[in-house]
């Protein structure tokens, strides 16, 4: 009898194994995705400068206009998945944002190609938190962050695929095909509604009772006050540095005087050591907690960010621009990870999309004060302070207003 309910147990325990890892599969492939779309812009940013011959400020709108959908997308897709379930809505994001990719390619001005890439990052901003909220709630507690963790780290294959198809695709066959295939990811949402299978979480939850109002003001109530302060604080702060950063990788290498082809492969260097820096992350996140991750990581990220700005050598950029790659998607990972788990299930996609759509106004001011800052004549030391300084407010409001959530259960 003990042999027979140990091998029920271990059927059991392999059934869930395989369905984790399949989940977590599908749903980091379409991750990949939305991250080859976001790599892609910053190396197209750099190409459509010279063919467009654009000034720093209107290269600066380009991001900025991305981060724009991305705030009404992550809001809006947010409150859709409470009410329609987190499946529909990321085969919905997923489809919107290769589409209007594909459709940006065939652009010949400024212009449409921004409004294009405002239904673009629409989709990703929908999409991200909307997945993230789908795994929480399908994976166990004691396994949650990391594989969360894990799940970002799909985000580093995609920039990867990103800095290969800059590399290849566009000096030869120029910024359009680039853009071109980043509409193949609209096949993929197919598989998904044959493959995918919604948060059980959701389906248990059964009919939305709360309106759109409701939840929304739920979110400011006193057991939820501290989180969503918090949650809103670092995701602005992140994302402000992040998409002023790194959007803007390749033309800082190009303005510091590096041809565009060795710039992109400069870059494709650099994201490599994305990659370390979220298995790091996964590995630490079960056994130190959300917080010191999330802390550190950004923390490391701060200093990296000051010392890039201010490296003067191929050697130095490279250097701190791998760590910079190394701690900020580390932090990243820890921060989907934490995220979800703030809130209860008939809130939680509200409440992830609407601080990732916080966050997305800082991607709207990051880009731009980079180009304004250059236009008036500011140095990359003084810019990337700015950053610097962002990054380690959001690390107080970790420490001081957040909640250590570990291997809790979700509510």
């Amino acid at each position: 009898m003990a042999n027979t309910m140990e091998r029920v147990s271990l059927k059991s325990q392999k059934s869930r194994t395989i369905s984790r890892n399949k989940l977590l599969v599908i749903s980091g492939t379409g991750w990949m995705f939305d991250a080859m779309d976001v790599g892609i812009l910053s190396f197209v940013i750099a190409a459509i400068a010279v063919e467009w011959n654009l000034a720093p400020a209107a290269i600066g709108w380009v991001g900025s206009i991305n981060s724009l959908g991305m705030m009404f997308g992550a809001i809006g897709f947010g409150l859709l998945a409470d009410r329609i379930g987190r499946k529909q809505v990321f085969m919905l994001t997923l489809v919107l944002f290769s589409v209007a990719s594909g459709l940006s390619a065939l652009t010949t001005t400024l212009a449409a190609f921004l409004i294009l890439r405002f239904f673009v990052g629409a989709g990703l901003g929908g999409e991200l938190p909307v997945a993230s909220t789908l795994v929480s709630e399908s994976v166990e507690a004691k396994e949650r962050g990391r594989v969360v963790v894990l799940l970002e780290s799909f985000w580093a294959a995609g920039w990867l695929i990103a800095a290969l198809i800059a590399y290849f695709v566009i000096p030869t066959f120029g910024w359009r095909a680039a853009l071109i295939i980043t509409a193949l990811p609209a096949f993929y949402a197919i598989y998904l509604r044959r493959n995918l299978p919604d948060s059980p979480r959701f389906v248990q939850a059964g009919e939305p009772k709360q309106s759109v109002g409701e939840k929304m003001t739920t979110l400011w109530a006193k057991p939820f006050r501290r989180r969503t302060l918090m949650l809103w604080i670092v995701w602005f702060t992140v994302v402000f540095s992040y998409y002023g950063m790194f959007l803007w990788l390749p033309s800082v290498m190009v303005l510091k005087g590096f041809a565009m082809i060795k710039t992109f492969g400069y870059v494709l260097l650099m994201t490599l050591a994305q990659l370390p820096g979220y298995f790091s992350a996964a590995w630490l996140i079960e056994r130190t907690g959300r917080k010191f991750v999330l802390a550190t990581y950004l923390i490391g990220t701060a200093l990296s960010a000051f010392a890039f700005g201010n490296a003067d050598s191929l050697a130095m950029l490279l250097l701190f621009g791998a760590l910079l790659s190394f701690f900020n998607l580390g932090a990243w990972g820890a921060l989907y990870a934490y995220s979800p788990e703030q809130y209860p299930t008939s809130i939680r996609g509200t409440g992830t999309g609407m601080a990732a759509g916080i966050g997305r106004i800082g991607g709207i001011f990051g880009p731009l004060l980079v180009g304004s800052m250059l236009t008036a004549g500011y140095g990359f030391g003084l810019i990337f302070g700015i950053f610097c300084g962002a990054i380690l407010i959001g690390v107080l409001a970790v420490i001081f207003l957040g909640t250590e959530t570990k291997q809790m259960e979700l509510e």
